[in-house]
C-alpha cells in the first residue's frame, strides 16, 4: 500500500522481530510482533474499509483502541490504490494499526501494486512485502493468500502454500481478498478452488472482503468462511438470505471481525464501531502434529 506520510509512535514502540525471516511479511521482518504462542490472542480483521470516511475511521479507531495483537486488512484500497490514495485513504484510517498490520492486497489494490501497495509496506516494514506469507500468533498459524495473482494448481503460490501445509493439524487461519464462496453480487470465485482444495483437511478458518457486507458461512470441508467486508466502502451488496450454505450475515452496518485465538479455538465477533456485537461464534482445531 502506499507510502505513508509519516510514521506514528506505535511503529517505534512495537516489538521488532529479527530480521530476514521466511516468515516475514517483507524482506525483513519488519515490526510486526511475535506473541508468545502459549499466550491468547485478539486480533482484527477489516476489509475494504480504506475510503477516508468517518464512519472507516470509527471502526478503525475500536480496532486500535483495543490493542490487538494483530490486524488483518483484507483489501481494497479506493479507488485505484495509487500512492496519494494509499496516503488519505488508507494511512488516515488505519495509520494506527500500522506497525501490526498483515495485508492482503485486493482487485482495487492490485492494479497499481507496483507503486501503491508495495511502496507503502516496503516504507512500513523496511522491505519490499512478498505476495503471500505466514506468521504464528497464539497457537495459530495466519497464512496471507493473494487472490490477484496466479493461484491455479500449478501456480508458485499454490506449490508455497502446500509446503506450509505438510504438517497435520488445523489451527491455520487463512486470509484473502475475493472469497471463494459468496451469497452476495459477486458470486462464488470458482478460480479460488484450486487454494481452498489445498487447505481441505489442513485449516478452520477462511478470512475474505470484496464483498461490502458480513456473511458467515456454515463449516465445509471443516473450514469455516468469514466475509468482513463491511468496512466502509459503500454501497452495502445485497445478500441473498435464501442462500442454504449461509449460517449468518448483514448488508446494513459497518463492522468489523475480531478474533481471539488460543492454542486449538478461536472465538470471533463481527464488531461496530459503537462495540455492538453483531454476531459471534467460535471453531475448535487440532493442533499440528509434525
Amino acid at each position: 500500500m502506499r507510502p505513508p506520510r509519516s510514521y506514528t509512535l506505535i511503529a517505534l514502540t512495537a516489538l521488532i522481530v529479527t530480521a530476514t525471516s521466511t516468515n516475514a511479511v517483507g524482506a525483513r521482518s519488519g515490526v510486526f510482533p511475535a506473541p508468545r504462542q502459549d499466550t491468547p490472542a485478539t486480533i482484527w480483521a477489516i476489509g475494504d474499509g480504506a475510503v477516508g470516511s468517518t464512519e472507516a475511521r470509527a471502526l478503525a479507531e475500536r480496532a486500535a483502541a483495543e490493542n490487538p495483537a494483530a490486524f488483518l486488512y483484507l483489501g481494497d484500497v479506493y479507488e485505484a490504490g495509487t500512492p496519494a490514495e494509499f496516503d488519505q485513504n488508507y494511512d488516515q484510517v488505519y495509520g494506527a494499526l500500522r506497525g501490526i498490520t498483515l495485508p492482503t492486497p485486493g482487485n482495487h489494490d492490485w492494479p497499481n501494486h507496483a507503486v501503491g501497495y508495495n511502496a507503502y509496506w516496503s516504507r512500513a516494514i523496511g522491505g519490499t512485502p512478498r505476495p503471500y506469507y505466514a506468521k504464528s500468533v497464539a497457537g495459530w498459524r495466519l497464512i496471507s493468500l493473494n487472490s490477484e495473482i496466479r493461484h491455479d494448481g500449478k501456480s508458485a503460490q499454490v506449490r508455497w502454500l502446500r509446503r506450509q501445509l505438510r504438517s497435520t493439524g488445523t489451527c491455520r487461519l487463512v486470509f484473502w481478498h475475493r472469497p471463494r464462496f459468496s451469497a452476495s453480487i459477486h458470486g462464488d470465485a470458482t478460480d479460488m478452488g484450486p487454494l481452498w482444495a489445498a487447505l481441505r483437511g489442513r485449516a478452520s478458518l477462511v478470512l475474505s472482503g470484496h464483498e461490502h457486507n458480513l456473511q458467515q458461512f456454515r463449516p465445509r470441508n471443516g473450514i469455516t468462511q468469514l466475509i468482513a467486508g463491511a468496512g466502509g466502502r459503500r454501497p452495502f451488496y445485497p445478500v441473498n438470505r435464501d442462500d442454504g450454505r449461509l449460517e449468518w450475515s448483514n448488508d446494513r452496518t459497518i463492522a468489523g471481525l475480531r478474533l481471539t485465538l488460543r492454542p486449538g479455538r478461536a472465538r470471533f465477533a463481527f464488531i461496530t464501531a459503537g462495540g455492538r456485537s453483531l454476531r459471534s461464534g467460535g471453531v475448535t482445531c487440532m493442533n499440528s502434529r509434525a
